[in-house]
């Protein structure tokens, strides 16, 4: 059994409905799903407001890879293409992997060009801790610490005044 956060967001066409799709497409794994956030763009200003969202999913059978492939699912069910001029350009949907743990509850760590976990710049980000917080009050980001430092204290607390959360826009699984 593995327990996995993972971080959502989407800011082309229709975002709500990107981020129900992801949700949805987790099925009974889901346990608990964010609130939505509208953000600003992160790394590249020249694009739409995202919308962002975080889910906390168990399953007995995934491994990290497993959670992998099935962001990667999700994303091209949205229609995601990735251009490799903008890294951090706009996207229909964007479903990262962002920490992984074991049964036993140990942190999964990986260092791997495909999946490296924790996710290597999740402790910069707003959209990121912001959502997770909501699931997880007083979780841990392996090797950085308490969700809730990273966001007032580290490099992600001038981000975190952008985020508007948005009560308006429900977000569950459909499954």
């Amino acid at each position: 059994m593995t327990l996995a956060v993972l971080s959502l967001g989407s800011n082309l066409g229709d975002r709500l409905a990107h981020l129900r799709a992801a949700v949805a497409s987790l099925g009974e794994s889901v346990l608990v799903v964010s609130g939505v956030y509208e953000t600003p763009p992160w790394g590249d200003a020249d694009q739409p407001a995202y919308l962002n969202a975080a889910l906390l999913a168990q399953d007995t059978t995934a491994d990290p890879h497993d959670w992998l492939e099935r962001a990667r699912a999700a994303e091209r069910f949205a229609g995601r293409t990735r251009d490799p001029a903008r890294r951090f350009g706009p996207r229909t949907l964007d479903v990262d992997v962002i920490a992984v743990w074991t049964d036993d509850g140990e942190p999964v760590l990986r260092d791997d060009p495909e999946l490296t976990l924790p996710h290597p710049r999740a402790h910069l980000r707003a959209f990121v801790l912001r959502p997770w917080i909501d699931i997880q009050p007083y979780g841990r980001l392996p090797g950085h610490g308490w969700l809730t430092d990273l966001l007032t204290t580290g490099p992600a607390a001038a981000d975190a005044p952008q985020l508007r959360p948005r009560p308006d826009l429900a977000l569950e699984s459909t499954a």
